[in-house]
């Protein structure tokens, strides 16, 4: 038994060693949040973008993103919009064409996923169009109207990747896209922000983002084909050196899981492309780290690896002493005894999530959709909705994972979500 104590101890120990350096980035956004506000920024040319969006099935969203594309404060002339309509059997690309974007139509049901549309669209227009980057979005999007306008700014300054602040169309909806809005809210402004003002590279969250068309040329397209393609392709970028960019003055909104069994099917692909990685990159990601002293590649693999693993492990830890306990002296008394211990262990966890809840709420406040009431009660929501993903990281571990398409049903304009 002083074995299984010692094991949760180092756990504990290890986990805290993996983490504490993300509480600086916390103090680092505080301070500049309250301390010295945004820097002014011009941007010193205008280059031009093309909007790439891999859709399957997105009739009732698709139209209201290019229309939010169209409302751009940049030059039109410098904007093209792409579109694969990837195994599509509605009206996609019908919307699409009709409202000025290019379509390419892919009909591949043996591979399936985003990365192999992304690849299948990049190898059409790569070579057909002068394009200088290209920003990424999913079809239930919409951009604010200066998000290519401050996208520019920090694509100017060198930055060759560059991510957006992704907002919610659906933070209202109920307790689990409140959960999954925050989690991007405080992923977006307590982790990539700091990470921006600390000069280490940022890390990419599924869409809203900027690739350099340099980079996908060296690259021969787009090949990142695991469960979660965009943290596959941060993963390659930080060990081959490349610096990812953030703007937060580029927003944009998405739309969140309202259903709980959606979304746990989601987080269990987002959990399996977690280990994906790790088995693919973690041996590079430690190269880095030992033999170039790359912070970001540290960063990298404590994002996607010892939360879920640690947790688990230390929480069946504690599962298994209770059980020999109760097994050894089988009764009421045992089993209360088992329940009270475990007590402080959540206890201490919701708290500390809370308080990781609590904190992009407060600052994000008025960036919000939700009337206040809301606001404040999913804040004591969200730790229960982060705590499902202890048994999301088991089932992970062991189930068969395959892409799945989610689909996508609210429709706001952009006039709804920003003053125009």
């Amino acid at each position: 038994m002083k074995i299984v104590f010692l094991t949760e101890n180092y756990l504990l120990l290890i986990f805290a060693m993996c983490y504490l350096y993300q509480f600086i980035y916390i103090v680092c956004m505080l301070f500049f949040k309250w301390g010295r506000g945004r820097p002014v920024e011009e941007p010193t040319a205008l280059h031009k973008f093309g909007v790439v969006i891999p859709a399957r099935n997105e009739e009732k969203v698709i139209g209201s993103l290019i229309e939010s594309i169209n409302l751009q404060k940049y030059p039109n002339e410098l904007i093209s919009i792409f579109v694969v309509a990837d195994n599509c059997t509605d009206r996609t690309a019908e919307i699409a064409r009709a409202m000025g974007a290019i379509v390419f139509e892919r009909n591949d049901t043996a591979r399936i996923g985003k990365g192999y549309a992304l690849n299948f669209l990049f190898d059409k227009i790569l070579g057909g169009d002068d394009c200088e980057a290209y920003v990424v979005f999913d079809a239930d999007n919409l951009a604010s109207p200066d998000f290519l306008w401050e996208m520019n700014k920090v694509y100017c300054r060198g930055y060759r990747v560059i991510l957006g602040y992704r907002n919610s169309k659906n933070y209202a909806s109920n307790w689990v896209s409140a959960g999954s809005s925050l989690w991007f809210l405080r992923d977006s402004e307590y982790l990539n922000h700091p990470r921006m003002l600390m000069n280490t590279s940022c890390l990419v969250a599924g869409t809203g983002f900027l690739v350099g068309r340099a980079i996908l040329e060296s690259n021969e397209g787009w090949h990142y084909f695991s469960l979660t393609e965009d943290v596959e392709f941060t993963a390659d970028m930080i060990i081959k050196g490349e610096k990812i960019g953030y703007c937060g003055k580029a927003v944009f909104f998405d739309e969140q899981p309202v259903d709980f069994m959606q979304s746990w099917t989601q987080r269990v692909r987002w959990a399996k492309g977690f280990y994906q990685i790790i088995w693919n990159y973690g041996r590079d990601l430690l190269k880095g780290i030992v033999r170039k002293r790359n912070f970001a590649c540290f960063d990298m693999l404590m994002s996607i690896f010892p939360a879920l693993l640690l947790t688990l492990v230390y929480f069946t830890s504690i599962l298994a002493r209770l059980l020999v306990n109760f097994a050894k002296s089988p009764s009421l008394g045992a089993l209360a005894s088992s329940i009270i211990y475990l007590v402080p262990f959540m206890a201490f966890g919701y708290v500390l999530l809370y308080f990781i809840g609590l904190l992009p709420t407060i600052t994000e406040w008025r960036n919000i959709d939700a009337p206040k009431s809301k606001k404040i009660l999913y804040t004591f929501t969200f730790p229960v909705f982060m705590l499902t993903f202890i048994p999301i990281a088991g089932v992970a571990l062991f189930k068969k994972v395959e892409w799945e398409h989610m689909d996508h049903t609210i429709d706001k304009k952009i006039n709804e979500m920003v003053k125009i």
